[in-house]
């Protein structure tokens, strides 16, 4: 009887918790490789851009501006219980971001918004920018979110130290990784393959959240059954 109450007891979505933490990992890791990528290239952009002091601040400004609107808005967000779905949806949002910034390696340095006073350019990485810090807002309180979500109280501060151990991985693998691939294949190659890199964590992170949640139901669907024919005890 006791092997039958451990088996019927234990949940197989304890097998996936620590991916879950790997995933949280690796996408504050790239939420940190991102937001570093203007800074590293800015003599690159200043020069090739002509952009003035005032255009840069600008840009700095709107991914600040953004990020504080979006840990704000994220917060009160997944407190709804809308993890699953938000996470991915602000990954996304910030990996397409970080995409356009390489398309504006087609607007003419001349171009400029008269009524803004910025050239083209600069108003193309403010808009990318600020799209990029309101998705990357996002991060933290999902991640915490999940681990209070999937991990029992017990082994959460742990996975919270994993998952934030991955903005000094990011600190730290960035400059390489960007430098190396503005200087062997341009600047707007760092911002699609960063990007990119965000786009192929949905495919990990998607299909793990439908496998759990399928499990957590059928668990669920389960437990009256369970209950009432004593593999486990009531309470």
């Amino acid at each position: 009887m006791n092997e039958l109450k451990n088996e019927s007891t234990s949940s197989p979505i304890g097998n996936f918790r620590w991916v879950i933490c790997a995933l949280l990992f690796f996408a504050t890791a790239l939420n940190y490789i991102d937001r570093q990528i203007l800074g590293l290239l800015k003599p690159v952009l200043e020069q090739g851009f002509n952009w003035s002091e005032r255009d840069y601040s600008y840009i700095v400004q709107s991914f600040t501006i953004a990020y504080a609107i979006g840990y704000m808005g994220a917060g009160w967000f997944y407190r709804q219980g809308w993890v699953k779905v938000g996470y991915a949806l602000a990954v996304l949002l910030w990996s397409l971001a970080e995409i356009a910034h390489a398309f504006n390696y087609y607007i003419s340095v001349e171009a400029q918004i008269a009524f803004l006073g910025i050239s083209a350019t600069a108003f193309g990485f403010c808009s990318a920018r600020f799209v990029l810090g309101l998705a990357e807002g996002g991060n933290f309180p999902a991640a915490g979110k999940a681990v209070s979500h999937w991990f029992p109280k017990k082994e959460r501060a742990l996975a919270v130290g994993l998952f934030n151990s991955g903005t000094n991985i990011g600190a730290l693998a960035g400059p390489v990784l960007i430098i190396w691939l503005a200087a062997d294949y341009g600047w707007p190659v760092a911002f699609l393959v960063t990007g990119g890199a965000g786009l192929f964590w949905l495919f990990f992170w998607w299909p793990l959240m439908l496998i759990l949640t399928s499990t957590r139901e059928l668990e669920q669907q389960s437990l009256p059954i369970l209950t009432k024919t004593r593999l486990i005890p009531r309470h």
